[in-house]
């Protein structure tokens, strides 16, 4: 889905300034924000997680160097840096611990070597609570106080914000809304993180492409079926191609999908209360940008409104992120500003 980020000149970008960095598996995310929240900038360094943690501390603050030279902007007057990363973590030590997806980051201080190499003080954030704070600040949720954001990708990731406020949690675990249980019987289906139940073991694009392939095997009328013997890779770009030209099975497993994270919102509504629930992620068929994802989108709504309270069916708003790829960096930023200007 596009991005709807708003973007600045330096020259018109309201001051103080701030940088953000969305560090993934495979990619970082570095860009320049003002105090509004519009981009003035913003980049793409490949992560090279096996060169290690302190490579990539080092390329992050020369990137944020360059994009303050190429913007013509004084060092100066950049304020504070924001970093989000995948967990597990131990956000108020500055701690990335074990990330699955980044082995050779095991206990590094993030936080403050990032500091260090910036020369600037650093914000520290779960990534999907960096994204769950840009889309709280600029996003689909800046009407609101309160947010709940899941993305929809190789896992579901989870961001809760409150007022200001990220819920990180006592030990740094606080959102992870992808485990939460939405099935407890004796075939409840296993989630990458070693137990059954989740709601990433439904609803994430690996679980999604694994529940496809399980169906498959006893309908032979799919038109994916095509679409494999080509010796295509199974995804789910494909399973939205094909469910958007009227292959029943591929539609079938959407809508599934959407009754699965229905399950999984009830519950968090019911926790939490917040005033929008938004969804985000590569996972989203389309958004509402397609009639297939407008479709995925009002399943939700409709079965999440069965399954709550009159009052949460009619006050919670359920809707897709709007600031795409952009938010994880926009957020971390917003999360520097607020370190920031708490400490005026």
């Amino acid at each position: 889905m596009a991005s709807n980020c708003p973007q600045v000149t330096a020259e018109d970008a309201q001051r103080p300034l701030f940088a953000g960095v969305d560090l993934g598996g495979t990619g970082i995310k570095i860009g320049l924000v003002d105090d509004r929240g519009s981009t003035i900038g913003a980049t793409r360094i490949p992560t090279d997680q096996e060169r290690g943690p302190e490579d990539a501390m080092g390329r992050m603050a020369a990137t944020i160097k360059e994009l303050l030279e190429s913007e013509k902007i004084d060092p100066t007057e950049l304020m504070a840096v924001g970093l989000g990363t995948p967990g597990t973590m131990d956000i108020p030590a500055g701690m990335i611990l074990a990330p699955p997806n980044l082995p050779a980051w095991r206990n590094f201080p993030v936080r403050d070597e990032l500091s260090k190499a910036c020369q600037c003080p650093v914000a520290y954030a779960n990534d999907a609570a960096a994204a769950a704070y840009g889309e709280f600040w600029i996003g689909t949720g800046q009407q609101f106080n309160s947010i709940v954001l899941l993305t929809l990708g190789t896992g579901v990731g989870g961001g809760i914000i409150i007022g200001d406020m990220s819920i990180d949690g006592e030990n740094s675990h606080g959102a992870e809304c992808g485990h939460i249980l939405i099935e407890s019987g004796p075939e409840a289906r296993m989630c990458s993180c070693g137990q059954a139940g989740h709601l990433e073991a439904y609803a994430s694009a690996t679980a999604v492409v694994k529940r496809t392939r399980e169906a498959l095997q006893t309908d032979a009328t799919s038109s994916l079926h095509q679409r494999l013997e080509g010796q295509q890779e199974l995804t789910t770009l494909i399973l939205y191609e094909e469910a958007s030209r009227g292959d029943d099975l591929s539609r079938r497993i959407v809508m599934e999908t959407a009754d699965y994270l229905a399950l999984g919102i009830v519950s968090l509504v019911h926790t939490i209360d917040p005033g929008i629930v938004v969804l985000g992620g590569a996972m989203t068929f389309g958004g509402n940008d397609a009639e297939l994802g407008r479709e995925f989108i009002e399943r939700i709504r409709s079965q999440f409104r069965k399954q709550t309270f009159p009052v949460l069916a009619d006050q919670t708003t359920i809707d897709f992120a709007g600031l795409g790829s952009s938010a994880g960096y926009i957020g971390a930023a917003g999360i520097a500003r607020l370190m920031y200007k708490r400490a005026e």
